[in-house]
């Protein structure tokens, strides 16, 4: 069997250490058991598993600020229950959606849905505008 060396850059260092000053978490600590993602209830529905979010964000990987999977997250703290190292991922998840957010990027233009306003329910604007606009 051979061992591959993985060889981390700066950049993708930087965002490790982000994540975990803003989660309060250390991402190092998770052994990839799979654990977290066999609990999610919303697992199916992510493009990244939960255990795939805490690989990405143990190396850096900045793909994870651009998955569905950190904003599918329910925050309804399963995983964190069952995590035999005692991670947090939900302030994981939250810690990658604020470094998404402070990019200040706008994924949902008002102007577009003006003319569906109407038939939207207002708490579900509200929170698409707070999650999707910078």
């Amino acid at each position: 069997m051979m061992t591959e060396i993985m060889q981390v850059k700066e950049k993708n260092v930087k965002l490790h250490k982000k994540i975990e000053e803003l989660s309060g978490e250390i991402v190092t600590l998770c052994e990839q058991c799979g654990i977290c993602t066999t609990s999610c209830p919303m697992a199916d529905e992510m493009d990244i598993t939960p255990a795939g979010i805490m690989r990405l964000s143990q190396i850096g990987d900045e793909e994870v600020l651009k998955s569905k999977a950190i904003w599918i997250c329910a925050s309804c703290f399963t995983c964190t229950v069952r995590c035999p190292r005692g991670i947090d991922l939900a302030k994981v998840t939250e810690a990658l959606r604020q470094i998404t957010l402070r990019k200040n990027i706008d994924y949902i233009d008002f102007n577009d849905i003006k003319d569906e306003l109407s038939q939207l329910p207002a708490i579900a604007v509200v929170s698409a505008l707070r999650k999707f606009t910078g």
